[in-house]
């Protein structure tokens, strides 16, 4: 597992976690939910799901919480570990911070605008 101290997460693995905040989910059940969060900006296939899940339970974000068997398949189950919900709360944070930086210059009448110079050829 790494360290949750740097942690940047892709949107997807964000999304995957954020849902997860909800409390355990199986995979179709997560798939919506992160398209729900995300306004349909993020829109998982199943393949990219599972591997966003497996990456998330190999670092321990996410573990797994139960099976079932629905119409004669599995149904897996996921939930967010202790460590997930830091990480989540961190990244959530560092973007907050990166929204903030960028609103409050837009929002100054007397921002510098860059002055961009090209070399003669």
């Amino acid at each position: 597992m790494r360290s949750s101290s740097r942690v940047t997460l892709r949107e997807p693995s964000y999304f995957v976690l954020a849902a997860l905040l909800d409390g355990r989910l199986h995979g179709y059940a997560v798939v919506k939910r992160v398209e729900e969060l995300s306004a349909g900006q993020v829109k998982l296939a199943a393949g990219s799901l599972y591997s966003v899940l497996d990456r998330l339970l190999g670092e321990g974000y996410v573990t797994a919480d139960g099976e079932e068997i629905v119409n004669g398949r599995a149904r897996r189950y996921y939930r967010l570990t202790d460590s997930g919900q830091q990480v989540l709360a961190q990244e959530a944070d560092r973007l907050a911070q990166a929204a903030r930086v960028v609103h409050e210059r837009l929002t100054q009448g007397d921002t510098p605008r860059p002055t961009w110079r090209t070399s003669p050829a």
